[in-house]
């Protein structure tokens, strides 16, 4: 055999291998993809039902991906991971939305599908969607930890990490609504970037009660901040003395709030978002258009601003909701 004819035969393997490949993915039943902030914690197992549960219902094979620490890098390399797997819709809940941008601008250029969530300045996607505005979110916990406070005292600020978009723009907007509104209420420090992380928030907590003594409350926005803060506040014995507000998993955080050392707060269905990445991906994938007014499951009714589809459907977290939510699966 002549060595043309096998480099024509291996090259007829070869894209014969990779058109396979291509069309195990296509638009009639889409693959998609989710990469979230990091696995094995309450919110993201909760997003990781929907998730399943959407696929299931539309017929559609659609994962998650959860990285085994809260560090873009790892993100960078799942989605990484995904582009060479060729599926079609990439979804992401992003640590660092700048540090993404590069690898998600490959993935688009493959022809890949982007959507994102709590990332509404993401620029390299088709889509980001939120259930709760950034001004809407931060401005209700204000709310609620003026009142629970008496407008009056210290008060510290977490976040998931001073690179997580939206968290950064509840803060921005909390933190903006009581200085204006309420001036004996006063920051200490700025943020904390340690709300993904129970035990870097019990520890910030922990540090900030013995260095504030006159501290009123802790307002953490990422799923472990309350968590960690709260058990700090358990350890001091100081609870109704230290408020703890902030979005968290129902069935993670229940018998704290129980025990009176986590005030409540409010959050949005990790699983309804998980179902969204999934009615979502499958719409973009078919090239559905997604019009101004249109009803999309799990989001309702939608207005689109440039990429962004963002509602408001906050569920109060407290003593009176707090176990049922929990049995719902949150």
């Amino acid at each position: 055999m002549s060595k043309n004819l096998v480099r024509t035969l291996c090259a007829g393997v070869v894209a014969l291998a990779l058109a396979s490949s291509l069309a195990s993915a296509s638009p009639d039943k889409p693959v998609i993809g989710v990469v979230v902030k990091i696995g094995g914690i309450p919110w993201f197992n909760a997003m990781e039902a929907g998730i399943k549960k959407r696929a299931e219902q539309l017929g559609v094979k659609a994962f998650m991906v959860g990285p085994t620490s809260a560090d873009p890098a790892l993100q960078v390399r799942a989605v990484e991971d995904l582009i060479a797997q060729h599926v079609d819709v990439i979804g992401v809940v992003p640590n660092d939305a700048e540090v993404l941008e590069p690898v998600l601008q490959r993935a688009r250029a493959a022809g890949i599908k982007v959507i994102t969530h709590e990332s509404p300045k993401q620029k390299n996607v088709d889509w980001d969607f939120e259930l709760a505005s950034a001004k809407g979110f931060g401005e209700a916990y204000a709310k609620k930890l003026a009142t629970a406070v008496g407008g009056k005292g210290e008060y510290a600020v977490f976040v998931g990490s001073l690179t997580v978009p939206l968290h950064n723009a509840w803060a921005d907007a909390a933190m903006a609504y009581l200085k204006a509104n309420y001036p004996d209420m006063k920051l200490v420090g700025d943020r904390y970037g340690v709300a993904e992380d129970v035990d870097a928030s019990r520890k910030t907590a922990l540090d900030l009660m013995r260095a504030h003594p006159d501290l009123k409350a802790i307002l953490a926005f990422g799923s472990q901040g309350p968590i960690g803060a709260a058990r700090a506040v358990a350890e001091k014995h100081a609870q109704g003395q230290v408020l703890v507000l902030g979005p968290f998993s129902p069935g993670q955080g229940k018998r704290l709030v129980h025990d009176g050392v986590l005030t409540g707060g409010y959050m949005w269905n990790p699983e309804q978002a998980g179902e969204v990445f999934v009615t979502l991906g499958v719409m973009v994938a078919k090239g559905q258009p997604v019009k101004d007014g249109a009803n999309i499951p799990g989001l309702g009714v939608v207005h689109p601003d440039g990429h962004n589809l963002i509602v408001d459907q906050l569920v109060e977290l407290n003593a009176k909701t707090v176990d049922e939510l929990a049995q719902s699966g949150l």
